[in-house]
């Protein structure tokens, strides 16, 4: 029996564990990436396990979420980040060099390696053969300890790809299919392998949109094979040395297959609030659209540049659109301004954002009050554009570029015939924007520079023995990370902040929950199905230990989210009985008698709804290193007793 691509890597990684489906596996890791709004806690944390330098073969940090420097804050911010990088031996990506994920493709990822990133957008590198991870930047800081990375070893769905794209349909639409099929719940505890004829005939850049948005199904990650094409892009880089040839053998078994024929797919749309709410832009009909937004880790490539050019050559954006564009690195926006497209874009009234997330960050570009604005991002939660009303549909560039000029969503094989696009032969290489670590003999002379706004890693304290809070919060189904740590212009500075970035903490749902929570000193919170799907930031799990939450008792959990409670030291639990989540109220008082014992003595814990006069089982299924993390209070504790 032959293995999937996925297997063939994560064997070749294996560090603890057996490749059994279901159970912990401890991987090596051979690549690192941050970004500055998780970045800053990462190095914190990684200077208070003190390995003077990292032990990877690459780790590169990246500026690119809080570039808006509206005061001292972000800049501080990214002088730390510099200097920790210049002495702990990271490469470090300044400002304007690009989205990590678009200049990791570029110029770090090779096939076959593994990589973990302190943003959920990382299995980006899926499209050249990596097995590429989001993770919580403590799982990050321990990697470039040298440290292993645990995953449940995962299931691997099979997405057989047969046929070719139409003309004027994209790669957008080939995941936002998948996410119609399968949810924003499908790919947990799974890998999705794209295999099939079908693979030969899309791009890097394309196969890198669709395992980008993988993120949002939930999945651990995505992956493509590394292929001729895989070179061609690699060559074109200059780096064609680091190229091979990686694929599932032929009679690899999957646990689940889905097909999809590129050849039938048409123009689809994600409607608010949420990316699997697809439908068809037949579906939609010609809907009056306020703004468009092109650009992100997920279409904000040379080849998707190309065509949005193309598309608004000799024409003017409809009068009631604002049309915002962010190439994705330095290297495209040098190669726009070189060929000439970059003029097009903005000859065609255009606004042109320097090269970084931006407005799906919540960076800028907010939309006007009930606006509809078309993204060709990655994630359209309620209130994550800026706006709380906003209407966030996710789109492809083609069809946002199209509907920029008419002012309706457009589908755009009413375009006419389609040119052929291609890669360039040779990419514009400059690196220049990327600074190296200096020689681990002069690492002493460099000094790690602080600003007033970096606060200390919050303490955790080991579990104990009894767990009596009331519920400071109950929540409903597909609770976001962004539900519970907002990011936007106004929070995103305050991310190296935890006191202070605490006072936001919920405020989506709940706006006196942050004094709520202050008041009660320690509590318990209760979710739905799905709790914490979104971004991999930690500061979800760090803001509520802060205001001292225990313990969170849902239906079910996204998996970077579980782990980053975990990693904070706080409990995650899932209901024994799902229908005990409606016997329980906001402010009902829990207890927990033993609850170290309960965990080391089984897979359940009673849970005593003191309130209500009622016991009801909760599941605590952990390895035992999640155990033994938990007794001390979370992963720092537990790296540090056992350095």
């Amino acid at each position: 029996m032959g293995l999937t691509l996925t297997e063939k890597i994560l064997s070749a990684h294996l560090v603890e564990g057996e490749m059994i489906k279901g159970s912990e596996i401890g991987i090596r890791i051979d690549q690192t990436l941050t970004q500055d709004a998780t970045g800053t806690m990462a190095y914190l944390e990684f200077e208070a396990i003190g390995v003077p330098r990292v032990k990877t073969e690459r780790s590169v940090a990246y500026i690119d979420h809080n570039t808006l420097q509206s005061g001292f804050e972000n800049a501080d911010d990214h002088r730390f980040i510099g200097s920790v990088c210049k002495k702990h031996g990271i490469y470090f990506s300044r400002p304007g060099n690009g989205i990590c994920h678009q200049v990791h493709l570029e110029r770090f990822g090779i096939p076959g390696k593994t990589l973990i990133g302190s943003d959920s957008h990382t299995p980006t590198g899926g499209g050249i053969g990596m097995i590429a991870i989001g993770a919580g930047g403590m799982d990050v800081a321990v990697a470039m300890g040298g440290g292993t990375y645990y995953i449940t070893c995962p299931k691997v769905v099979k997405v057989e790809l047969t046929g070719k794209l139409q003309p004027w349909v994209a790669a957008k639409d080939v995941i936002l299919e998948v996410l119609k099929r399968l949810s924003v719940k499908g790919g947990v505890g799974k890998v999705i392998e794209y295999c099939g004829e079908g693979v030969k005939t899309l791009s890097v850049p394309e196969r890198a949109t669709i395992t980008n948005m993988g993120a949002e199904l939930g999945a651990t990650t995505s992956i493509f094979p590394s292929d001729e094409i895989t070179r061609e892009f690699l060559k074109a880089q200059g780096r064609e040395e680091v190229f091979t040839p990686l694929a599932a053998d032929a009679d690899a078994v999957y646990d689940e297959v889905v097909e999809i024929n590129l050849s039938e797919l048409v123009p689809l749309a994600a409607c608010p609030h949420s990316p699997d709410n697809v439908k068809s832009v037949e579906e939609i009909g010609p809907m009056k659209i306020d703004q468009v937004c092109i650009g992100s880790c997920t279409n904000s490539s040379l080849l998707d540049m190309l065509k949005v050019a193309h598309i608004l050559k000799g024409k003017t954006v409809h009068p009631d659109v604002s049309l915002a564009i962010a190439p994705g690195s330095k290297q495209v926006l040098n190669m726009l301004a070189e060929n000439g497209a970059l003029a097009i874009m903005i000859d065609a009234g255009a606004r042109i954002l320097e090269s970084a997330c931006g407005p799906c960050i919540g960076m800028g570009q907010s939309p006007n009050s009930k606006g509809i604005s078309l993204r060709t991002f990655n994630r359209n939660f309620e209130g994550r554009s800026g706006t709380k009303d906003g209407q966030i549909y996710l789109v492809s560039p083609e069809l946002a570029a199209a509907s920029a000029l008419t002012g309706v969503l457009t589908d755009p094989r009413t375009l006419g015939d389609m040119p052929e696009f291609k890669l360039p032969e040779k990419f514009t290489i400059n690196d220049n924007m990327i600074v190296p670590p200096v020689a681990p003999e002069d690492m002493d002379s460099v000094e790690v520079l602080r600003g007033p706004n970096i606060k200390p890693f919050p303490v955790s304290e080991p579990l104990a023995e009894n767990i009596e809070a009331g519920v400071s919060l109950k929540v409903g189904d597909n609770i976001t990370t962004d539900h519970i740590m907002p990011a936007g212009a106004k929070i995103l500075p305050l991310r190296s902040n935890i006191p202070k970035i605490s006072e936001y903490c919920f405020a989506v749902c709940d706006e006196k929950f942050h004094d709520r929570a202050l008041e009660m000193g320690k509590s318990i919170i209760i979710g739905g199905s799905n709790y914490g799907q979104g971004s991999s930031r930690e500061h979800a799990a760090l803001a509520p230990l802060y205001l001292g939450v225990k313990a969170v008792i849902t239906k079910s959990f996204a998996r970077i989210h579980m782990a980053n409670l975990i990693n904070a030291g706080i409990v995650p639990m899932t209901f024994a009985n799902e229908a005990d989540y409606d016997r329980i109220d906001q402010m009902d008082e829990l207890k927990i008698e033993n609850i170290g014992k309960q965990i080391a003595a089984g897979n359940t814990v009673k849970v005593t709804n003191v309130t209500k006069g009622f016991d009801f089982e909760a599941v605590v299924d952990f390895s035992q290193r999640q155990k033994d993390m938990l007794y001390a209070g979370g992963l720092l504790n537990y790296t540090k007793q056992n350095a």
